[in-house]
């Protein structure tokens, strides 16, 4: 594919088709700053620096500001973006601090045209495999998504019928555990005890507990974080180019705000490890008003600390009924 061309559509694109020629970005104290602006997020270590430092010997960039510039960064083939149907596979391999800079490869690795149904015009899944590594050329992230794309030719039958099996819904142990980074967890326990009333660390937490944060979120800003982030699709800026009339928010938005609504529920989460399944089950607009419960799925015990498996739903009032607009099964580290 000519990447200078226009956005594709489906059926320009082939298996192996590779995007790398995207900007990499440096996540600087400003990318922090204009990203906690957008999301409140609570979580400890990428807002105190001093803590920071005493656990980890820099200063973490927050696993959601990650995510979401690596996400930007591999917009070029999915402009024309109808909506991100789910993630798969996430895992944080190695930690990001500020100063360090993000590259993401993008690469084509299955397509699946739609069923046609009368007065809906053709569309198809395009599964990307992104691979993210920062100046180090290490490995930050390799993970997979899957945008619906519409064909060039309403009517058009492509025939492209791959399967998204490869995509694995359960993390690969022996990655999760590589992980793990190896920082002070009983700095973080002592901090944490001393300057916060709560003594969620891992020891406390059991499964099946469930947290509902009573304070929801007004989604603001959608516009500025796709700016922020490289994303290209245009669903996300411009209303005309939207299925549904008005700007899509990108759906990275929903998960961030998710995130800070569990960083409110568990404040001495140390960061999230990886997301098991994401998925998005309906559309988010701006001005749209998000909650979420937070469900422990399952503890996993360390030398150190432990991992938490959190099962995170988001819901919102539309017309006065509530829809579920997000599944999210998640990884997390605790001290």
């Amino acid at each position: 594919m000519d990447q200078n061309n226009s956005a594709p559509w489906f059926e320009d694109f082939g298996i192996g088709d590779d995007f790398s020629h995207v900007p990499s970005i440096t996540i600087t104290d400003g990318y922090a700053a204009i990203h906690q602006a957008i999301f409140g997020d609570r979580l400890r270590l990428p807002l105190d620096h001093h803590l920071s430092k005493l656990v980890t010997g820099d200063i973490l960039v927050n696993p959601s500001l990650v995510c979401n510039v690596a996400i930007g960064q591999s917009t070029f083939p999915s402009q024309r973006v109808m909506g991100n149907l789910f993630y798969r596979g996430l895992i944080l391999q190695r930690p990001v601090y500020i100063g360090d800079t993000i590259s993401t490869q993008t690469r084509v690795v299955a397509l699946r045209q739609n069923r046609t149904k009368p007065g809906r015009a053709a569309s198809g899944m395009v599964a990307l495999e992104m691979h993210v590594t920062n100046q180090n050329a290490e490995t930050v992230m390799l993970f997979w998504r899957c945008p619906m794309i519409p064909c060039r030719d309403e009517k058009a039958e492509t025939g492209q019928n791959d399967s998204f099996d490869f995509m694995p819904e359960t993390l690969d142990e022996t990655l999760l555990m590589a992980a793990i980074p190896k920082w002070d967890f009983s700095e973080f326990r002592s901090y944490s005890q001393f300057h916060s009333h709560s003594h969620s660390h891992f020891a406390s937490l059991k499964v099946d507990e469930q947290f509902k944060p009573e304070a929801r979120d007004t989604v603001t800003l959608a516009p500025e974080l796709v700016r922020l982030t490289l994303n290209m699709a245009m669903t996300h800026t411009d209303a005309a180019r939207s299925v549904y009339g008005k700007r899509l928010v990108y759906g990275g938005h929903t998960i961030s705000l998710a995130a800070a609504q569990i960083s409110r529920a568990l404040p001495n989460m140390l960061t999230i490890l990886g997301w098991l399944t994401c998925d998005h089950l309906a559309p988010v607009f701006e001005e749209d008003v998000l909650r979420s419960e937070i469900t422990i799925e399952k503890t996993h015990g360390l030398e150190e600390g432990g991992i938490v498996m959190l099962h995170v739903e988001s819901f919102l009032n539309r017309d006065n009924n509530e829809i579920k607009v997000l599944d999210w099964h998640l990884v997390t580290l605790f001290a």
